[in-house]
């Protein structure tokens, strides 16, 4: 079925359905038309995160814009296990990078936060979402992450809901294997995983978080990670012990 639609993935707006005309973007355009050459019938899959996956074919080509028409469903929409991934932004490559895997491994949201040691505290949302929506296309994924706007880590925590888990990569190791840990915790529950800056927790975050309810401090092993990989480990741990990889 994926030859159908084409090997070309695209996240669109607006409805999908037997029959949708999808305008299309001049940035879409210039990527269909001009890079990959696409001309009048070509196949092209599309998704909007609501509808499940479409296969199209480009009815009009334009210099700025163009268009497709739906003709026949794909896949039908996925929806992620409801885990939120919290991490101090750090340098923009490797934010990207978080951004990008998060996507890939399904996340529901992407939420920055900014602790006591976070060196940055400049981003573009628009910028984090385009590189989700580029992941989720390349990746085959149906739904793209809610990049959601950063909050610091006190005003976070002063209105947590308590339903919802945390789990709390501590850097000092001083906590529980993840994996361990994790296969005592009742599957179907939300979650988010909390993933420090890197120069580290300030001692007054750290005693804070170990001492909340609903926190689940754990580590992710012997060796001391980067941010971006910590990030990567910890949402892979949670996936295959409490997620959609069972």
């Amino acid at each position: 079925m994926a030859e159908v639609g084409g090997k070309i993935r695209l996240f669109v707006h607006p409805a999908l359905d037997t029959g949708a005309e999808v305008p299309l973007a001049p940035e879409q355009a210039h990527y269909l038309f001009n890079v990959m050459r696409l001309g009048p019938e070509a196949p092209v899959t599309v998704f909007n995160g609501r509808d499940g996956e479409w296969y199209a074919r480009v009815t009009r080509v334009a210099r700025n814009g163009g268009a497709l028409r739906v003709f026949a469903k794909g896949q039908p929409q996925r929806r992620p296990p409801d885990l939120t991934l919290h991490f101090a932004p750090i340098k923009k490559a490797r934010t990207d990078f978080i951004v990008e895997k998060a996507t890939e491994l399904g996340c529901a949201r992407i939420a920055p936060v900014f602790t006591r040691h976070t060196n940055s505290e400049r981003l573009r949302l628009d910028r984090l979402r385009a590189h989700a929506i580029e992941a989720a296309e390349q990746c085959g994924e149906t739904h793209v992450p809610e990049i959601v706007e950063p909050a610091k880590l006190d005003r976070l925590l002063d209105g947590w809901d308590s339903a919802r888990r945390l789990m709390f990569c501590d850097e000092t190791r001083m906590a529980r294997p993840a994996a361990e840990a994790l296969a005592e915790a009742a599957p179907g529950a939300p979650w988010a995983i909390l993933i420090g800056p890197e120069g580290g927790f300030a001692e007054e975050e750290l005693t804070r978080l170990r001492g909340l309810p609903f926190v689940l401090p754990v580590t992710l092993g012997p060796r001391v990670l980067r941010a971006d990989t910590a990030a990567v480990a910890a949402v892979t741990l949670w996936q295959s012990v409490l997620g959609d990889w069972r």
